[in-house]
């Protein structure tokens, strides 16, 4: 049995996590889901509550249908993917590896669900909790600026703040963060996509697995998140994704 009153969160003691964790229901608007984020995942700072908090959250996944358990893989996957966590714990990969192995797996079923065919923002949001399970840096917490159909990197040569877009206003690299509007003045330079038979690893996994999984919007993406891009401040060629990683370190 855990002794939670033995351990904390982001507020102090934790003895409360428990019947928070019996209280919440599946509806993501419960309040019960904001205050167990703000105590186990604060501003994406992990506590060892967290971590304690991973066979509930799993159990819960396993016992609500797949259209109903993405806030408890959220959750758990965040708090796995953490890099801000409590000094001198184990790796929660290591020390959790059975749950996150059971995560992984439901999450796989939810993600298998017919319901999510026709709801791409659903099937990234759940594809980048796998990715967390899977220990696959970086992109299990990026991965959603594909449902965002932008990201903000800095130009490797110049540190200008470049936003890359790819979707319903078009398709390129600019410094203008109001580029929606229709008044907008500034540069915008084309993007250069990858071709599909060119890409790798990461990058080739996600785009095939998309395609198999019947979401070809989100495959064509890959090809530019994968891309590269022109700084539209001094011109320079750079590669979309170490633009994205570097972010992280």
């Amino acid at each position: 049995m855990t002794d939670w009153s033995r351990l904390h969160d982001a507020y102090g003691a934790a003895e409360d996590i428990p019947g928070l964790l019996d209280a919440v229901r599946p509806d993501p608007k419960d309040p019960g889901w904001d205050a167990l984020w703000s105590r186990l995942c604060h501003q994406g700072t992990v506590y060892p509550a967290s971590y304690a908090a991973l066979p509930a959250l799993t159990e819960m996944a396993r016992q609500w249908s797949t259209a109903d358990r993405q806030m408890p893989l959220a959750l758990a996957s965040s708090i796995v993917a953490s890099a801000d966590q409590p000094y001198g714990d184990d790796d929660p990969q290591v020390a959790y590896a059975s749950q996150i192995s059971d995560l992984a797996q439901l999450t796989e079923e939810a993600l298998q669900d017919p319901a999510h065919a026709g709801d791409p923002s659903t099937y990234v949001y759940l594809l980048a909790m796998l990715l967390s399970f899977q220990g696959v840096e970086v992109w299990g917490e990026e991965l959603d600026g594909l449902n965002n159909e932008e990201y903000e990197v800095p130009c490797p040569m110049c540190d200008a703040q470049n936003f890359i877009v790819f979707g319903e206003h078009g398709f390129f690299s600019t410094i203008d963060s109001m580029y929606m509007k229709p008044s907008t003045a500034a540069k915008q330079v084309p993007l250069r996509p990858r071709d599909p038979a060119a890409l790798e690893g990461i990058a080739q996994k996600l785009h095939s697995r998309a395609l198999a999984d019947g979401h070809p919007g989100i495959a064509s993406k890959l090809t530019y998140v994968f891309g590269d891009a022109q700084c539209a401040e001094c011109d320079v060629v750079f590669s979309v994704e170490e633009a994205i990683v570097s972010r992280q370190y």
